[in-house]
């Protein structure tokens, strides 16, 4: 039986290949103990099956496997291979301890791969992954194939091969986009084509997307496959891997939550720590997070703009269509830069013990204004120094009427 529960058809299973396609990208690779701390994240962020490494690429990642595997519980945990006998293998070696866990074989299908990859011809391509499935099976019970370059592979031989190795023993069918070449609409025709032609004749096999973002797109063709029938979104922490990287975890995992009402579709993910997990990778690779990342970039919750600071104090949903405690803020944060009104001025200063109202509100607004021009954001002890110097002012100001 597959080690993934894929009975409930409004169950999402999140796939994270954050240890494999995200590693393998230059500037984010990482070791054994790099790999374990990331894993055990991934485990108590609620992911279903962790990609934990190439098993045959090295014998460094040979071991990686073995160890994340052994040592960190709750995920299913799987090894990518090649569709060749000695990658099976390997990934078996790394992996025969564990009882939760999957192989993960690919093969170039499209016409491109077919000839300058492998000089093969369709029928031998079809042949070798069916080959190669069903050695798989002998071995694990829960075999997943991806059929490489899939969206510039011709559809029928892509519903052929996927047919084969469903009859075969595989019980996920990915159909990656590993270019990052499609749009929403056309990955939506052809998994609405794989769906009736392959998963609706094989009860319990599941139709998974694998999307890099290389125009792009990959959470919107991740969203689009799955609105289609896909069950498995592949996935990594801050859209890490292969050139401009995969789809990334935080964005879908939002995007099915925050728009049930389109999808009706739910994930084991606890959204409250995605924003942790974000940052232990961003340490662990030493790779820091853009400030308007989606969902857990600092900006994703951050307004400088006057009439967006007012209005959130009026009611966080006018600007924010989803709480920043849901994904692991602390709450909303308000920079102060030279863009903000004297509302966001007079709430800071009140946080920060200061009731400014009348003239002297309008003359810490002023010299507010005249600072945040200079330097761009004003954190809390420059506003202070601002307030000072305008309360100074403003007494003397006094004292001197008062003479007269």
């Amino acid at each position: 039986m597959p080690s993934v529960d894929q009975r409930d058809p409004n169950r999402v299973i999140v796939f994270d290949t954050t240890l494999r396609d995200g590693e393998q990208a230059p500037g984010f690779s990482m070791g054994v103990e790099q790999k374990l701390k990331m894993a055990r994240a991934l485990a108590g962020l609620g992911v279903d099956i962790i990609e934990a490494g190439f098993a045959a690429a090295s014998p460094g990642d040979e071991e990686a496997v073995r160890v994340v595997s052994g040592e960190v519980e709750g995920p299913v945990f799987c090894s990518l291979s090649r569709a060749t006998e000695s990658d099976i293998m390997a990934a078996h070696r790394a992996l025969s301890h564990n009882r939760r866990r999957r192989l993960h074989i690919f093969l170039g299908t499209s016409p491109i791969h077919r000839r300058a990859k492998f000089n093969m011809t369709a029928d031998e391509v079809l042949a070798q992954a069916v080959n190669a499935v069903a050695f798989a099976r002998t071995m694990f019970d829960d075999v997943e194939f991806s059929a490489e370059d899939a969206i510039r592979t011709e559809p029928e031989f892509l519903g052929d091969v996927l047919e084969a190795v469903a009859n075969a023993g595989a019980q996920t069918l990915n159909v990656p986009d590993t270019v990052g070449y499609s749009t929403p609409a056309e990955i939506y025709e052809l998994f609405a084509h794989l769906k009736r032609r392959v998963i609706d004749n094989h009860p319990g096999t599941i139709l998974s997307t694998h999307c890099h973002d290389d125009l792009g797109m990959a959470v919107a063709n991740t969203l689009s496959a799955v609105k289609a029938g896909a069950r498995q979104v592949e996935v990594a922490i801050n859209g890490i891997g292969e050139r401009a990287g995969n789809c990334a975890l935080e964005e879908v995992v939002m995007a099915l939550r925050a728009r049930a009402d389109q999808f009706g579709l739910t994930t084991g993910i606890d959204t409250t720590k995605l924003v942790g997990v974000s940052r232990l990778l961003s340490q662990v690779t030493e790779t820091p997070v853009p400030r308007n990342k989606a969902i857990v970039g600092i900006n994703a919750f951050a307004h400088e703009a006057g009439i967006h600071q007012h209005g959130v104090l009026a009611d966080a949903r006018t600007y924010e269509i989803m709480r920043p405690q849901d994904v692991g803020f602390d709450g909303t944060s308000f920079v102060l830069g030279k863009h903000s009104g004297r509302h966001a001025v007079s709430k800071r200063a009140s946080v920060l013990g200061h009731d400014l109202t009348g003239n002297l509100l309008s003359a810490v607004f002023a010299g507010f204004k005249r600072r945040a021009d200079e330097i761009g954001e004003i954190d809390d002890a420059e506003l202070l120094a601002i307030i000072r110097s305008a309360t100074s002012d403003h007494n003397e100001l006094r004292g001197a009427h008062a003479a007269v």
